[in-house]
């Protein structure tokens, strides 16, 4: 690739400190990070110059939580709930899992993100069934080329020694580059105090930060699991309370003011009946929100079904509670807050200079965008996967002109064929 890319002409949309549309400019990269934007801005000597005149060019997507290795049993548990999913997903799918199954579901997952548009990914990996099968799992997102934080899940037994030694090993021998870190945590609303207690002990230790399901097993599991973090002094370490439904905003102001973020799932939580997303009152208690597909077993995988789920679940919201939340709103939840929840927002998440350059570049020559009066609304309401058309991710160019690049998609798709089949098998 050019180590110097000048993106020309775009209709420019960055995203902090607010959304906001710079029409007609233009996006300098070199060295792999954001050098200039604005007007007219002139090519250094040997930079690639890509035209993109009429199109729209923003910061990448950021997906604060998906269980990637789940690509293989896409649609397998529409019209369920939650305790459905737990005993399908976990229960029987899960032990069928060889390593190449999750190398292949990753590889999968990771390359349906860059194709529409999400350049980061927080992998939240409940599926370290061996040391082979986080290899895989860490093999496919490298592979991919898209930036992630790989939220390790200890897959074990009860051994809290083993719990962390294993992860200790992990983040040693893995994380670096474009793959990140994060300790993801089963306790103490799922596997209990005792593990929650080593988890986030360990994850100080080990420096990390601290991703866990909390919030959304109903309002007492959601109050005695926060109380556990406040009384042993855990609340301050950095932390993401994934699917925050039941907190009261109280709750969130106590998790805004220890620092802590919120990622939300609307479509998920919608679907599975896990509660009403959190979004905005999370945004409305201080805490840095940020959105995620969870699980392709039951919803879709794109940040533009996302942030529409979470803007007309929002703005519905009874007695009209939501209706200040806005397109901007959306999109901030979509780049530079998710940046935040997933503790890049210094990396990615908007056009700062000095910046990664993680950048998509969205058609607007097609019949759902094409005269959209406002750029912001047409990205969250009307544009969909057909309308990526270039991605990067530090700089690099991973999909240009509507197609991945340096990657073998067919026989990606058979693996994954293969092995969606076996494992559904009865």
């Amino acid at each position: 690739m050019a180590t110097t890319l000048l993106l020309t002409n775009g209709l420019v949309i960055d995203t902090a400190p607010e959304p906001k549309v710079l029409g007609n400019a233009d996006v300098l990269v070199e060295d792999g990070r954001i050098s200039a934007v604005g007007p007219d801005l002139a090519a250094p000597a040997g930079a690639e110059v890509i035209d993109v005149t009429g199109r729209i060019v923003m910061p990448g997507f950021v997906d604060t939580h998906r269980h990637t290795w789940q690509a293989g049993i896409r649609a397998i548990l529409p019209d369920t709930d939650l305790p459905a999913y737990l005993q399908r997903v976990l229960g029987e799918l899960a032990p069928r899992y060889r390593p190449e199954d999750v190398y292949a579901g990753t590889l999968a997952g990771a390359l349906e993100c860059l194709d529409s548009g999400i350049t980061t990914l927080v992998d939240w990996s409940h599926i370290q069934l061996s040391p082979g099968h986080t290899e895989a799992n860490v093999a496919a997102l490298r592979a991919s080329g898209i930036r992630a934080v790989f939220g390790y899940c200890y897959g074990g037994d009860g051994d809290l020694d083993a719990l962390a030694a294993e992860t200790s090993r992990v983040h040693r021998e893995y994380a670096d580059g474009t793959i990140t870190m994060a300790l993801a945590a089963l306790g103490p609303e799922i596997a209990g105090e005792e593990r929650a207690l080593a988890e986030w002990r360990l994850a100080r230790d080990l420096g990390l930060p601290v991703t866990a399901h909390m919030g959304g097993h109903g309002a007492e599991s959601a109050a005695r699991g926060l109380a556990f973090l406040g009384g042993n002094g855990l609340m301050d370490h950095p932390t993401t309370y994934v699917h925050a439904n039941f907190y009261t905003d109280e709750a969130l102001k106590r998790i805004a003011g220890a620092g802590g973020t919120v990622s939300v799932a609307p479509g998920v939580e919608a679907a599975l009946n896990i509660g009403a997303p959190p979004t905005g009152r999370a945004r409305a208690a201080g805490a840095p929100t940020g959105l995620g597909a969870d699980t392709v077993a039951s919803c879709p995988g794109d940040m533009f079904s996302m942030m529409r789920a979470a803007y007309f679940l929002e703005r519905g919201r009874p007695d009209a509670a939501g209706v200040g939340f806005t397109v901007a709103d959306a999109l901030r939840t979509a780049t530079i807050e998710g940046a935040e929840v997933a503790g890049l927002a210094d990396v990615t998440g908007s056009l700062a200079p000095g910046k990664q350059a993680d950048l998509l570049v969205l058609r607007t020559d097609t019949f759902g965008v094409a005269a959209a009066h406002d750029p912001i609304a047409a990205v969250v309401l009307s544009a969909d996967t057909r309308n990526v058309d270039t991605v990067l991710v530090g700089g690099r160019v991973v999909k240009r002109g509507g197609v991945l690049q340096d990657q073998d998609v067919p026989s990606l798709l058979t693996s994954l064929a293969d092995s969606a089949a076996r494992l559904a098998a009865a």
